[in-house]
Protein backbone atom coordinates (compact mmCIF):
# COMPACT_ATOMS: atom_id res chain seq x y z
CA UNK A 1 0.00 0.00 0.00
CA UNK A 2 1.12 3.62 -0.32
CA UNK A 3 1.26 5.69 2.70
CA UNK A 4 1.46 9.31 2.54
CA UNK A 5 1.29 11.93 5.02
CA UNK A 6 -0.88 15.56 3.97
CA UNK A 7 -0.27 18.67 6.76
CA UNK A 8 -3.78 19.41 7.02
CA UNK A 9 -5.80 20.67 10.22
CA UNK A 10 -9.31 18.98 11.67
CA UNK A 11 -11.11 22.42 11.54
CA UNK A 12 -11.26 21.93 7.81
CA UNK A 13 -11.70 18.40 7.29
CA UNK A 14 -14.90 19.09 4.69
CA UNK A 15 -12.46 20.42 2.11
CA UNK A 16 -10.49 17.69 1.70
CA UNK A 17 -11.12 15.25 -1.47
CA UNK A 18 -10.82 11.55 -0.75
CA UNK A 19 -12.91 8.17 -2.05
CA UNK A 20 -13.42 7.90 1.67
CA UNK A 21 -12.47 10.31 5.23
CA UNK A 22 -11.87 8.48 8.01
CA UNK A 23 -11.75 10.32 11.16
CA UNK A 24 -10.85 8.27 14.26
CA UNK A 25 -11.70 10.19 17.73
CA UNK A 26 -10.36 9.63 21.10
CA UNK A 27 -12.45 9.92 24.24
CA UNK A 28 -16.30 10.37 24.81
CA UNK A 29 -16.81 13.62 23.76
CA UNK A 30 -16.23 15.66 20.20
CA UNK A 31 -12.72 17.35 20.36
CA UNK A 32 -12.42 21.06 19.96
CA UNK A 33 -11.67 22.47 16.66
CA UNK A 34 -13.28 19.88 14.62
CA UNK A 35 -14.37 20.81 11.24
CA UNK A 36 -18.22 22.55 11.89
CA UNK A 37 -19.76 20.56 8.87
CA UNK A 38 -18.12 17.46 10.16
CA UNK A 39 -18.84 17.59 13.55
CA UNK A 40 -22.49 18.53 12.47
CA UNK A 41 -22.65 15.39 10.83
CA UNK A 42 -21.92 13.39 13.80
CA UNK A 43 -23.78 15.27 16.27
CA UNK A 44 -27.06 14.09 13.69
CA UNK A 45 -26.14 10.77 13.81
CA UNK A 46 -25.78 10.55 17.60
CA UNK A 47 -29.43 12.65 17.84
CA UNK A 48 -30.56 9.49 15.70
CA UNK A 49 -29.08 6.41 17.51
CA UNK A 50 -27.01 5.75 14.82
CA UNK A 51 -23.81 6.29 16.49
CA UNK A 52 -22.29 6.71 19.81
CA UNK A 53 -19.04 7.96 21.06
CA UNK A 54 -17.95 4.91 22.82
CA UNK A 55 -14.58 2.75 22.15
CA UNK A 56 -15.57 -0.08 19.41
CA UNK A 57 -18.29 1.92 17.59
CA UNK A 58 -18.07 2.74 13.50
CA UNK A 59 -20.23 5.07 11.34
CA UNK A 60 -20.51 5.43 7.77
CA UNK A 61 -22.35 8.25 5.85
CA UNK A 62 -22.01 7.86 2.23
CA UNK A 63 -22.19 11.79 -0.17
CA UNK A 64 -22.37 13.39 2.72
CA UNK A 65 -23.74 17.01 2.90
CA UNK A 66 -21.15 19.76 2.82
CA UNK A 67 -18.09 17.46 2.19
CA UNK A 68 -15.57 16.74 -0.74
CA UNK A 69 -14.94 13.53 0.97
CA UNK A 70 -17.31 10.49 -0.94
CA UNK A 71 -17.69 8.81 2.44
CA UNK A 72 -17.26 10.15 6.06
CA UNK A 73 -16.56 6.80 8.05
CA UNK A 74 -15.88 7.97 12.13
CA UNK A 75 -14.44 5.41 14.40
CA UNK A 76 -14.66 6.00 18.13
CA UNK A 77 -11.85 4.98 20.09
CA UNK A 78 -10.51 4.79 23.60
CA UNK A 79 -7.23 6.73 24.89
CA UNK A 80 -4.73 3.81 24.48
CA UNK A 81 -2.69 2.54 21.88
CA UNK A 82 -4.46 -0.73 21.41
CA UNK A 83 -7.71 0.88 21.26
CA UNK A 84 -6.82 3.47 18.79
CA UNK A 85 -5.73 0.02 16.53
CA UNK A 86 -8.50 -1.25 17.32
CA UNK A 87 -10.57 1.81 15.91
CA UNK A 88 -8.09 1.99 12.88
CA UNK A 89 -9.18 -1.88 11.73
CA UNK A 90 -12.41 -0.97 12.64
CA UNK A 91 -12.83 2.37 10.05
CA UNK A 92 -10.68 0.53 7.35
CA UNK A 93 -13.20 -2.74 7.77
CA UNK A 94 -16.27 0.10 6.93
CA UNK A 95 -15.19 0.74 3.16
CA UNK A 96 -13.26 -2.78 2.43
CA UNK A 97 -14.46 -4.80 -0.62
CA UNK A 98 -16.59 -1.21 -1.26
CA UNK A 99 -14.35 0.06 -4.22
CA UNK A 100 -12.26 2.63 -2.16
CA UNK A 101 -9.05 3.22 -3.78
CA UNK A 102 -7.60 6.42 -2.02
CA UNK A 103 -8.42 6.88 1.34
CA UNK A 104 -7.71 9.81 4.22
CA UNK A 105 -7.58 9.53 7.89
CA UNK A 106 -7.34 11.66 10.43
CA UNK A 107 -7.11 11.73 14.26
CA UNK A 108 -8.69 13.86 16.89
CA UNK A 109 -9.03 14.17 20.70
CA UNK A 110 -5.98 12.42 21.53
CA UNK A 111 -4.11 14.34 24.58
CA UNK A 112 -0.63 13.57 22.90
CA UNK A 113 -1.32 14.04 19.24
CA UNK A 114 0.25 11.97 16.73
CA UNK A 115 2.86 9.53 18.09
CA UNK A 116 5.09 7.08 16.42
CA UNK A 117 3.42 4.74 17.91
CA UNK A 118 -0.35 5.97 16.53
CA UNK A 119 1.09 6.17 13.05
CA UNK A 120 2.96 2.81 12.90
CA UNK A 121 -0.34 0.86 14.29
CA UNK A 122 -2.52 2.59 11.77
CA UNK A 123 -0.15 1.51 8.77
CA UNK A 124 0.06 -1.93 10.28
CA UNK A 125 -3.75 -2.14 10.89
CA UNK A 126 -4.02 -0.97 7.03
CA UNK A 127 -1.77 -3.49 5.85
CA UNK A 128 -3.21 -6.13 7.89
CA UNK A 129 -6.52 -4.78 6.58
CA UNK A 130 -5.74 -5.54 2.92
CA UNK A 131 -3.97 -8.52 3.23
CA UNK A 132 -4.55 -11.31 0.91
CA UNK A 133 -2.96 -14.89 -0.15
CA UNK A 134 -3.43 -15.79 -3.54
CA UNK A 135 -0.28 -17.99 -4.07
CA UNK A 136 -1.40 -20.85 -4.62
CA UNK A 137 -5.34 -19.46 -5.13
CA UNK A 138 -5.68 -18.07 -8.64
CA UNK A 139 -9.27 -18.30 -7.71
CA UNK A 140 -9.32 -16.33 -5.17
CA UNK A 141 -11.40 -12.55 -5.15
CA UNK A 142 -9.77 -9.68 -6.76
CA UNK A 143 -7.09 -7.77 -4.84
CA UNK A 144 -8.33 -5.35 -1.89
CA UNK A 145 -8.71 -2.14 -3.72
CA UNK A 146 -7.92 0.35 -1.45
CA UNK A 147 -4.21 1.40 -2.27
CA UNK A 148 -3.46 4.77 -1.38
CA UNK A 149 -3.87 6.02 2.42
CA UNK A 150 -3.31 9.33 3.54
CA UNK A 151 -2.25 10.26 6.57
CA UNK A 152 -3.69 14.02 7.42
CA UNK A 153 -1.63 15.09 10.39
CA UNK A 154 -0.95 19.02 12.06
CA UNK A 155 2.37 20.70 11.37
CA UNK A 156 3.55 20.29 14.49
CA UNK A 157 3.69 16.24 14.15
CA UNK A 158 5.49 15.98 10.96
CA UNK A 159 8.34 14.67 12.74
CA UNK A 160 6.63 12.02 14.66
CA UNK A 161 4.37 10.64 11.06
CA UNK A 162 7.84 10.48 9.60
CA UNK A 163 9.72 8.10 12.10
CA UNK A 164 6.41 6.13 12.85
CA UNK A 165 5.67 5.70 9.17
CA UNK A 166 9.26 4.47 8.51
CA UNK A 167 9.07 1.81 11.46
CA UNK A 168 5.43 1.00 10.32
CA UNK A 169 6.16 0.26 6.48
CA UNK A 170 9.39 -1.94 7.58
CA UNK A 171 7.64 -4.20 10.48
CA UNK A 172 4.73 -4.29 8.01
CA UNK A 173 6.77 -5.91 4.84
CA UNK A 174 8.07 -7.86 7.93
CA UNK A 175 5.12 -9.36 9.14
CA UNK A 176 4.27 -9.79 5.48
CA UNK A 177 7.22 -12.10 4.26
CA UNK A 178 6.35 -14.10 7.58
CA UNK A 179 3.02 -14.88 7.05
CA UNK A 180 3.69 -15.84 3.30
CA UNK A 181 6.35 -17.66 4.00
CA UNK A 182 4.00 -19.51 6.76
CA UNK A 183 0.82 -19.74 4.49
CA UNK A 184 2.33 -21.78 1.68
CA UNK A 185 1.59 -25.40 1.65
CA UNK A 186 4.60 -27.26 3.02
CA UNK A 187 4.92 -28.65 -0.39
CA UNK A 188 6.18 -25.37 -1.29
CA UNK A 189 7.38 -24.11 1.65
CA UNK A 190 9.88 -26.51 1.91
CA UNK A 191 13.71 -26.08 4.35
CA UNK A 192 14.86 -24.94 0.66
CA UNK A 193 12.21 -22.65 -0.22
CA UNK A 194 12.95 -20.81 3.13
CA UNK A 195 17.04 -21.01 2.14
CA UNK A 196 15.75 -18.80 -0.93
CA UNK A 197 13.70 -16.81 0.67
CA UNK A 198 16.56 -15.83 2.50
CA UNK A 199 19.05 -15.27 -0.38
CA UNK A 200 16.52 -13.33 -2.03
CA UNK A 201 17.41 -10.47 0.87
CA UNK A 202 20.90 -10.81 -0.46
CA UNK A 203 19.95 -8.56 -3.69
CA UNK A 204 17.22 -7.04 -2.40
CA UNK A 205 18.50 -5.58 1.12
CA UNK A 206 22.59 -6.61 1.22
CA UNK A 207 21.93 -9.85 3.65
CA UNK A 208 25.24 -12.18 4.34
CA UNK A 209 23.87 -15.08 3.94
CA UNK A 210 25.59 -18.89 4.45
CA UNK A 211 22.91 -22.11 3.53
CA UNK A 212 24.40 -25.08 4.66
CA UNK A 213 23.62 -28.72 3.30
CA UNK A 214 23.13 -31.82 5.07
CA UNK A 215 26.77 -32.32 4.29
CA UNK A 216 27.80 -29.24 5.54
CA UNK A 217 25.47 -29.97 8.93
CA UNK A 218 26.85 -33.21 9.24
CA UNK A 219 30.09 -31.66 9.65
CA UNK A 220 29.29 -29.24 12.09
CA UNK A 221 28.51 -31.99 14.23
CA UNK A 222 24.84 -31.43 14.72
CA UNK A 223 23.40 -34.73 15.52
CA UNK A 224 20.34 -33.60 17.45
CA UNK A 225 19.23 -31.77 14.23
CA UNK A 226 20.07 -34.35 11.57
CA UNK A 227 18.39 -36.95 14.00
CA UNK A 228 15.11 -34.94 12.81
CA UNK A 229 15.85 -34.58 9.35
CA UNK A 230 16.35 -38.39 8.81
CA UNK A 231 12.73 -39.15 7.99
CA UNK A 232 12.31 -37.21 4.81
CA UNK A 233 13.18 -36.80 1.86
CA UNK A 234 13.55 -33.21 2.15
CA UNK A 235 16.96 -32.32 2.78
CA UNK A 236 17.43 -30.41 5.97
CA UNK A 237 19.17 -26.70 5.83
CA UNK A 238 21.13 -24.71 8.30
CA UNK A 239 20.31 -20.89 7.50
CA UNK A 240 22.83 -18.20 8.74
CA UNK A 241 22.24 -14.42 7.85
CA UNK A 242 23.66 -11.38 9.30
CA UNK A 243 22.79 -7.76 8.48
CA UNK A 244 25.96 -5.77 9.87
CA UNK A 245 25.10 -2.12 10.90
CA UNK A 246 27.81 -1.51 13.39
CA UNK A 247 31.59 -2.12 14.09
CA UNK A 248 32.52 -6.00 13.59
CA UNK A 249 33.70 -5.50 16.93
CA UNK A 250 30.18 -4.96 18.63
CA UNK A 251 28.83 -8.01 19.52
CA UNK A 252 25.66 -9.02 17.52
CA UNK A 253 21.99 -9.99 18.75
CA UNK A 254 21.28 -13.22 17.29
CA UNK A 255 17.74 -14.19 16.39
CA UNK A 256 17.05 -18.44 16.56
CA UNK A 257 14.11 -19.54 14.40
CA UNK A 258 12.65 -22.55 14.60
CA UNK A 259 12.04 -23.82 11.23
CA UNK A 260 10.27 -27.51 10.93
CA UNK A 261 8.16 -26.66 8.15
CA UNK A 262 6.20 -29.55 8.40
CA UNK A 263 5.18 -31.43 11.63
CA UNK A 264 3.82 -35.17 11.14
CA UNK A 265 5.01 -35.87 14.59
CA UNK A 266 7.83 -38.56 13.34
CA UNK A 267 7.15 -41.92 14.85
CA UNK A 268 5.05 -40.09 17.66
CA UNK A 269 2.35 -39.28 15.00
CA UNK A 270 -0.03 -36.66 15.88
CA UNK A 271 -3.50 -37.06 15.10
CA UNK A 272 -5.02 -36.58 11.27
CA UNK A 273 -7.20 -33.91 12.13
CA UNK A 274 -5.95 -30.66 12.18
CA UNK A 275 -2.67 -31.68 11.00
CA UNK A 276 -2.75 -30.02 7.99
CA UNK A 277 -1.99 -26.60 10.32
CA UNK A 278 1.31 -28.57 11.29
CA UNK A 279 2.32 -26.05 8.17
CA UNK A 280 2.76 -23.34 10.21
CA UNK A 281 5.45 -25.00 12.52
CA UNK A 282 8.22 -22.64 10.77
CA UNK A 283 6.62 -19.94 12.48
CA UNK A 284 9.41 -19.12 14.08
CA UNK A 285 11.49 -19.24 11.18
CA UNK A 286 9.09 -17.42 9.31
CA UNK A 287 9.24 -14.66 12.04
CA UNK A 288 13.02 -13.92 12.58
CA UNK A 289 13.44 -13.94 9.01
CA UNK A 290 10.69 -11.18 8.98
CA UNK A 291 12.12 -9.30 11.70
CA UNK A 292 15.86 -9.06 9.38
CA UNK A 293 13.47 -7.80 6.59
CA UNK A 294 12.26 -5.02 8.68
CA UNK A 295 15.51 -4.22 9.98
CA UNK A 296 17.81 -4.10 7.00
CA UNK A 297 15.02 -1.82 5.99
CA UNK A 298 15.42 0.45 8.77
CA UNK A 299 19.65 0.38 8.83
CA UNK A 300 20.13 0.36 12.91
CA UNK A 301 23.53 0.51 14.25
CA UNK A 302 23.45 -2.70 15.40
CA UNK A 303 25.04 -6.24 13.97
CA UNK A 304 22.20 -9.20 13.59
CA UNK A 305 22.73 -12.89 13.03
CA UNK A 306 19.66 -14.77 11.96
CA UNK A 307 19.73 -18.37 12.57
CA UNK A 308 17.46 -20.52 11.17
CA UNK A 309 17.11 -24.71 11.38
CA UNK A 310 15.07 -26.15 8.67
CA UNK A 311 13.91 -29.26 8.21
CA UNK A 312 10.57 -31.68 8.30
CA UNK A 313 9.38 -33.84 11.16
CA UNK A 314 8.31 -37.02 9.03
CA UNK A 315 7.81 -40.76 9.89
CA UNK A 316 9.59 -43.37 7.83
CA UNK A 317 12.20 -46.70 8.01
CA UNK A 318 14.89 -44.01 8.86
CA UNK A 319 13.23 -42.08 11.05
CA UNK A 320 14.75 -41.39 14.66
CA UNK A 321 12.73 -43.75 17.49
CA UNK A 322 11.73 -42.85 20.70
CA UNK A 323 14.06 -44.33 22.72
CA UNK A 324 16.63 -43.77 20.50
CA UNK A 325 20.04 -41.51 21.85
CA UNK A 326 21.77 -38.93 20.00
CA UNK A 327 24.69 -36.62 20.37
CA UNK A 328 23.98 -32.80 19.90
CA UNK A 329 26.69 -30.22 18.40
CA UNK A 330 27.16 -29.42 22.42
CA UNK A 331 28.65 -33.24 23.15
CA UNK A 332 25.23 -33.74 25.04
CA UNK A 333 23.57 -36.33 24.71
CA UNK A 334 19.90 -36.88 24.12
CA UNK A 335 17.55 -39.68 24.71
CA UNK A 336 14.61 -39.44 22.18
CA UNK A 337 11.43 -39.89 24.47
CA UNK A 338 9.10 -38.21 21.79
CA UNK A 339 9.83 -37.78 18.45
CA UNK A 340 7.28 -35.47 18.45
CA UNK A 341 9.15 -32.86 20.89
CA UNK A 342 11.42 -32.21 17.45
CA UNK A 343 11.67 -28.59 17.68
CA UNK A 344 13.90 -27.92 21.05
CA UNK A 345 16.13 -30.70 19.29
CA UNK A 346 16.97 -28.82 16.10
CA UNK A 347 17.22 -25.37 17.95
CA UNK A 348 19.22 -26.94 20.50
CA UNK A 349 21.97 -27.53 17.79
CA UNK A 350 21.66 -24.39 16.31
CA UNK A 351 21.80 -22.58 20.15
CA UNK A 352 25.22 -24.06 20.62
CA UNK A 353 26.53 -22.72 17.09
CA UNK A 354 24.82 -19.24 18.14
CA UNK A 355 28.04 -19.31 20.59
CA UNK A 356 30.84 -18.31 18.16
CA UNK A 357 29.26 -15.23 17.31
CA UNK A 358 29.89 -14.30 20.78
CA UNK A 359 26.56 -12.46 20.92
CA UNK A 360 25.29 -9.84 23.01
CA UNK A 361 22.32 -11.43 23.59
CA UNK A 362 20.59 -14.89 21.87
CA UNK A 363 16.87 -15.18 21.53
CA UNK A 364 14.94 -18.10 19.78
CA UNK A 365 11.60 -18.23 18.67
CA UNK A 366 9.58 -21.42 18.26
CA UNK A 367 5.85 -22.75 17.81
CA UNK A 368 7.19 -25.36 20.63
CA UNK A 369 4.40 -26.69 22.93
CA UNK A 370 0.82 -26.81 22.93
CA UNK A 371 0.90 -26.49 27.02
CA UNK A 372 1.69 -23.10 26.04
CA UNK A 373 -1.09 -22.40 23.77
CA UNK A 374 -3.02 -24.12 27.21
CA UNK A 375 -0.99 -21.58 29.43
CA UNK A 376 -1.80 -18.34 27.35
CA UNK A 377 -3.89 -18.53 24.23
CA UNK A 378 -3.49 -16.86 21.35
CA UNK A 379 -3.36 -13.18 22.89
CA UNK A 380 0.52 -13.49 24.64
CA UNK A 381 3.25 -15.61 23.70
CA UNK A 382 5.08 -17.36 26.22
CA UNK A 383 8.65 -15.83 27.02
CA UNK A 384 11.36 -17.20 29.50
CA UNK A 385 14.90 -15.25 29.91
CA UNK A 386 17.99 -15.91 32.05
CA UNK A 387 17.75 -12.20 33.54
CA UNK A 388 15.32 -9.85 34.31
CA UNK A 389 17.10 -7.32 32.59
CA UNK A 390 16.81 -8.90 29.28
CA UNK A 391 12.90 -10.35 30.56
CA UNK A 392 11.66 -6.54 30.70
CA UNK A 393 13.29 -5.32 27.36
CA UNK A 394 11.46 -8.31 25.90
CA UNK A 395 7.81 -7.80 27.87
CA UNK A 396 8.53 -3.64 26.83
CA UNK A 397 9.43 -4.81 23.13
CA UNK A 398 6.55 -6.49 23.05
CA UNK A 399 3.96 -3.84 24.49
CA UNK A 400 5.46 -1.60 22.31
CA UNK A 401 4.30 -3.58 19.23
CA UNK A 402 1.43 -4.25 20.50
CA UNK A 403 2.58 -7.75 20.25
CA UNK A 404 2.79 -9.19 23.93
CA UNK A 405 4.59 -11.59 25.71
CA UNK A 406 4.25 -12.90 29.11
CA UNK A 407 6.83 -14.25 31.33
CA UNK A 408 7.01 -17.75 32.90
CA UNK A 409 9.36 -19.25 35.24
CA UNK A 410 12.68 -21.14 34.80
CA UNK A 411 13.09 -22.71 38.44
CA UNK A 412 15.26 -25.39 38.40
CA UNK A 413 13.24 -28.48 39.95
CA UNK A 414 11.37 -27.76 36.49
CA UNK A 415 14.56 -29.81 34.98
CA UNK A 416 13.67 -32.78 37.28
CA UNK A 417 11.39 -34.29 34.78
CA UNK A 418 14.48 -34.67 32.47
CA UNK A 419 16.47 -36.95 33.95
CA UNK A 420 17.68 -39.99 31.82
CA UNK A 421 19.18 -43.22 32.87
CA UNK A 422 20.61 -43.53 29.17
CA UNK A 423 21.89 -40.36 28.19
CA UNK A 424 22.58 -36.61 29.72
CA UNK A 425 19.13 -35.43 29.40
CA UNK A 426 15.65 -36.71 27.96
CA UNK A 427 13.88 -34.66 25.28
CA UNK A 428 10.55 -34.37 27.41
CA UNK A 429 9.50 -34.52 30.54
CA UNK A 430 5.84 -35.38 32.21
CA UNK A 431 2.57 -33.09 30.57
CA UNK A 432 2.31 -30.67 33.61
CA UNK A 433 4.26 -27.35 32.76
CA UNK A 434 4.89 -28.91 29.03
CA UNK A 435 6.09 -25.19 28.35
CA UNK A 436 8.63 -24.59 30.95
CA UNK A 437 10.38 -28.11 30.61
CA UNK A 438 11.16 -27.27 26.85
CA UNK A 439 12.31 -23.98 28.07
CA UNK A 440 14.02 -25.89 30.56
CA UNK A 441 15.94 -28.25 28.13
CA UNK A 442 16.89 -25.56 25.88
CA UNK A 443 18.72 -23.86 28.26
CA UNK A 444 21.12 -26.45 28.82
CA UNK A 445 22.47 -25.55 25.39
CA UNK A 446 22.65 -21.63 26.27
CA UNK A 447 24.24 -21.10 29.49
CA UNK A 448 27.12 -19.09 27.65
CA UNK A 449 25.56 -15.83 26.69
CA UNK A 450 22.21 -14.13 27.55
CA UNK A 451 19.60 -16.22 26.87
CA UNK A 452 15.37 -15.23 26.32
CA UNK A 453 12.94 -17.79 24.44
CA UNK A 454 9.57 -16.78 22.87
CA UNK A 455 6.91 -19.53 22.80
CA UNK A 456 4.67 -18.64 20.14
CA UNK A 457 2.52 -21.66 19.76
CA UNK A 458 -0.28 -19.81 20.39
CA UNK A 459 0.40 -16.52 18.65
CA UNK A 460 1.88 -17.76 15.18
CA UNK A 461 -0.93 -18.66 13.36
CA UNK A 462 -5.20 -18.73 13.87
CA UNK A 463 -7.65 -21.52 12.83
CA UNK A 464 -11.00 -21.73 11.86
CA UNK A 465 -12.69 -19.49 9.56
CA UNK A 466 -9.17 -17.25 9.92
CA UNK A 467 -6.86 -19.96 9.03
CA UNK A 468 -3.15 -18.26 8.37
CA UNK A 469 -0.14 -16.77 9.82
CA UNK A 470 -0.29 -13.48 11.97
CA UNK A 471 3.25 -12.99 10.97
CA UNK A 472 4.08 -12.51 14.92
CA UNK A 473 6.07 -11.83 16.81
CA UNK A 474 7.59 -9.84 14.15
CA UNK A 475 6.68 -6.64 15.80
CA UNK A 476 7.81 -7.73 19.08
CA UNK A 477 11.51 -8.54 17.87
CA UNK A 478 11.90 -5.57 15.19
CA UNK A 479 11.04 -3.61 18.44
CA UNK A 480 13.68 -5.45 20.67
CA UNK A 481 16.06 -5.36 18.52
CA UNK A 482 15.99 -1.22 17.96
CA UNK A 483 16.12 -1.35 22.18
CA UNK A 484 19.45 -2.80 21.42
CA UNK A 485 21.22 0.07 19.68
CA UNK A 486 23.96 1.91 21.65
Amino acid sequence: MDFRSQVASIDALASHGADALLLVIGGDALPAGLDKTVAALIKDAIKLGDFELKAGQALTLVRPAGLKAARLVVAASGKSLKAARSAVASALGQVKGRGVVNASIAFAGFDDGLTESLIEQTVLAADEAVYLYRFTKPSAPAAPKLSKLTLLVGKDDAKAVKAGLTRGQAIAAGIELARECANRPPNVATPTFLADQTKALVRSHGIKVEVLDQKGIEKLGMGSFLSVAKGSDEPPRFIVARYEGAPKTQAPVVLVGKGITFDSGGISLKPGAGMDEMKFDMGGAASVLGTLRAVAELKPKINLVVLIAACENMPSGRAVKPGDVVTSMSGQTIEILNTDAEGRLILCDALTYAERFKPAVVVDVATLTGACVIALGGVRSGMYASDDALAESLSAAGEAALDPCWRLPLDDEYAEGLKSNFADVANVAGREGGSITAAKFLQRFASKYRWGHLDIAGTAWKGGGAKGGTGRPVGLLTHFVLSQVR
